[in-house]
């Protein structure tokens, strides 16, 4: 392996919209890349920057990089090659403090005894032994504290993982009580601090809560079946207790006919849905039942009960004596005597009654007021308050001497009948206000427990669709799809995959360092960083295009470009199929590389720059899969991509250079090219090359008869003159007159020259001769 290393600043950050890799970009960089490229296999190649910062822990000897690379030299950089550990480097986080001493011992005496055989002999021309010496004296040591320290290691970190767990599911079980997180978030009426919570809490309801107000409608028909099977019999009695059953019953109806979707009418059940979803109509309603069935049992009292006390049913003897002899005004002296005489003659004549019955009814009332679930606690405790004190009212000040003859009935208990009625009223009505606030209360626990789910649910799908996205941006669809939705992957599986016919493309721009400046004025290089991201950018928002979507991006190196076409699962194209079905894709992938030409010069034109391409394309058998355990990266590698790099960079700015195989394909789809000749390859020799030219739209010959041409028309003269021609566009008609011909092709050179952005006066004048 060749390593360079060298320190100074860099701008770290991700370039462009697809395919993010995070990277690290300055001139020290590049110096770094230098580095590496001018050291030696097997050797580490530091800079003297780097030196300064290693406080003799190494022994060096000098590299003379400089000598070898150009960038080294005008950077002023001396270089050196690490020859000799002089302090092994043991990572604290491996060692445990119970074992530093006995693992250091050996790895201490080892270094002694290498020190003292050092001092005893002459290192000339054995650094290479002493530097293996030191590999292994490291090796050996890393071992050792390997085999001491991982078990141990192994065990905390489960233990420190499991009691982590254990108290994060603490945690979360007590703030699940919900009571003290509740306290924080309500008043002392229990309403949310929050409007928003609160406008969310009015406006929920939950599934079949309209069910409870079936208890007001069945506390009703009770009424009637007891005053019917207990109290005194009138018409007038039937009347006042069964009036309030149609407006319940249909009240009731509408409210929970939502419930039973599927056993009524549609029309029906959508009156219901939006009965309900109007809040304020939706409490409205339950308040009047309500106070329909309370108000109903205090005027069925009020009108009925207080006139049972006359000659028909009780003596007026037996009342002045269960009266006392304090007269008690009663509602007998507040109504006409026309209506008392039309009351008397209405109330049957039974000689038994209890008042405590319609006390006791109204207990069932409060019940079925407390229950209602469309009321919050606050409005219950006022219904309730106030129909058990309306009720307390009459039992005490309006029906005394009723109550005085049940006692007399009753052997005169010690504590009146009446002040018994209404103290038990009285109780029932405070439990249920507990009770409706306890209910309240547990309501909003859930409530609130359901909305924090819920923002926990939608967090968690945020989360998982931006972890996705990012997957999608780091990793091409067909291999995050691999990752993301294979559950029964393991993890250490690696991903490979093997084409073979994939066009690969490089795009670079040369000019870019020149344009690179790490001055103030740039924001120490940041300014120039933005620039190349728009660049990039723009170039990536080319592959959202429909015609576009085959071509991946591969990655971006500094300000190099690399995307690839024909990478893909679902492409099934058969061995035999003509070329220009197994190869529409490389047609593809040169129309994307025009595109990065022509928004390039976009980009030039807006910001007054002169930047151009120097693009290399190839195909052929690629293999493809992700590296990296940490920080995953889809590559591709092969000598298809080796030479497509080649093609690159031993181009020219503002071309796009192909080899001879390339040409051949692409000739038929219409594509022109110029023959460039032997360029030397890096472990391939000399290679044919073409630039290409464009696309042109008259027929194409035959690539075999093609070449036959090239090796006709191709003399040592003319291979080093740049423009030659690959393809002939028209045949030679003989007849045609000398003269035109030479302008014809005099024409076309210079065109192509305009096309390629990089032509000089000088290469223009050799065309023309």
């Amino acid at each position: 392996m060749r390593v360079g290393i060298h320190t100074g600043a860099v701008l770290a950050g991700i370039l462009g919209q697809r395919q993010w890799q995070f990277d690290v970009y300055s001139k020290d960089v590049e110096l770094a890349n230098k580095m590496e490229s001018s050291g030696k296999a097997g050797r580490v190649h530091i800079s003297d920057k780097t030196l300064t910062f290693l406080n003799g822990e190494f022994e060096v000897e000098p590299a003379f990089g400089e000598k070898r690379e150009e960038l080294l030299r005008i950077a002023g950089l001396k270089t050196y090659f690490i020859t000799k550990v002089v302090k092994p480097f043991a990572s604290p986080c491996n060692l445990h403090p119970d074992h530093v001493d006995a693992n250091r011992s050996p790895v201490d005496s080892n270094i002694s005894s290498n020190d003292n055989n050092d001092n005893n002999e002459n290192f000339a021309g054995n650094d290479t032994d002493a530097t293996l010496d030191d590999e292994e004296l490291l090796a050996q040591s890393a071992v050792a504290n390997d085999h001491d320290v991982t078990a141990n290691n192994d065990d905390e970190e489960e233990q420190i993982k499991l009691q982590n767990f254990k108290q994060r599911l603490k945690d979360e079980l007590v703030t699940r009580d919900g009571h003290e997180n509740l306290t924080k978030d309500t008043n002392i009426f229990l309403r949310f601090k929050n409007p928003q919570l609160e406008q969310a809490y009015a406006v929920y309801r939950e599934p079949y809560s309209s069910l409870p107000l079936l208890a007001a409608l069945l506390v009703q028909c009770i009424d009637v079946l007891y005053s019917y099977l207990v109290l005194p019999r009138s018409t007038l009695h039937f009347i006042n207790i069964a009036a309030p059953l149609v407006p319940i019953a249909m009240l009731v109806a509408v409210s929970i006919a939502e419930s039973f979707s599927g056993m009524l009418p549609k029309f029906f059940v959508d009156i219901s849905k939006r009965f309900n979803d109007i809040s304020f109509v939706r409490e409205l309603a339950a308040i009047i039942i309500a106070l329909t069935i309370g108000l109903s049992n205090v005027i069925d009292m009020f009108f009925f009960v207080t006139f049972v006390r006359t000659e028909h049913i009780v003596s007026e003897s037996e009342f002045n004596a269960t009266a006392g002899l304090e007269e008690m005004p009663t509602v007998e002296h507040i109504l006409p005597e026309s209506f008392v005489k039309q009351m008397r003659e209405a109330v049957p004549t039974d000689p038994i009654l209890y008042p405590s019955y319609l006390s006791n009814y109204s207990i069932l009332i409060l019940i079925a007021i407390a229950v209602i679930a469309q009321l919050t606690h606050l409005t219950k405790i006022v219904l309730l308050l106030s129909i058990a004190a309306l009720h307390c009212f009459f039992n005490v000040c309006i029906m005394q001497d009723l109550y005085a003859l049940e006692d007399s009935l009753a052997h005169q208990p010690t504590i009146s009948t009446r002040y018994c009625a209404s103290g038990l009223l009285l109780v029932a009505a405070l439990s249920l206000s507990f009770l409706a606030r306890h209910m309240d209360h547990e309501d909003r626990v859930i409530f609130k427990w359901k909305t924090e789910v819920a923002e926990q649910k939608e967090t968690a799908n945020d989360m998982r669709q931006r972890n996705e996205a990012l997957v999608y941006n780091v990793l091409p669809v067909h291999v995050a799809e691999h990752f993301m939705k294979n559950t029964m992957r393991s993890h250490d599986d690696l991903y490979s995959q093997s084409y073979s016919e994939v066009g690969v493309l490089f795009a670079s721009m040369p000019n870019f360092s020149d344009f690179y400046s790490e001055e103030t004025v740039n924001n120490q290089g940041l300014e120039c960083l933005r620039f190349l991201n728009e660049v990039i950018s723009d170039f990536d928002a080319l592959l959202e295009l429909p015609q576009f979507q085959d071509i991946i991006k591969i990655k971006t190196i500094g300000s190099t470009y690399m995307a690839a076409s024909g990478i893909s699962l679902q492409r099934t194209i058969r061995n035999d199929a003509i070329i220009t079905e197994r190869w529409s894709h490389l047609a593809v992938l040169v129309e994307f590389a025009l595109e990065l030409k022509h928004a390039l010069q976009g980009i030039n034109e807006q910001s007054f720059n002169h930047f151009v391409l120097k693009m290399g394309i190839n195909h052929g058998p690629i293999t493809a899969g992700v590296i990296g355990a940490r920080k995953p990266h889809y590559d591709i590698w092969g000598n298809t991509v080796n030479v497509a790099s080649r093609m690159e960079s031993t181009g020219k700015a503002g071309a796009i250079q192909v080899t001879e195989e390339t040409c051949v394909i692409l000739e038929q789809f219409g594509y022109t090219f110029l023959q460039r000749g032997l360029v030397a390859v890096k472990g391939k020799g000399q290679l044919m090359t073409y630039y290409l030219q464009g696309k042109s739209e008259s027929r194409t010959v035959e690539p075999k008869a093609a070449l036959e041409r090239y090796e006709s028309e191709t003399t040592p003269e003319r291979q080093g003159v740049v423009g030659q021609k690959c393809t002939i566009d028209k045949e030679v008609d003989i007849k045609k007159p000398l003269l035109v011909l030479k302008t014809h092709e005099i024409s076309m050179e210079g065109t192509t020259e305009s096309g390629l952005g990089n032509g000089t006066i000088g290469e223009s004048q050799s065309l023309l001769e």
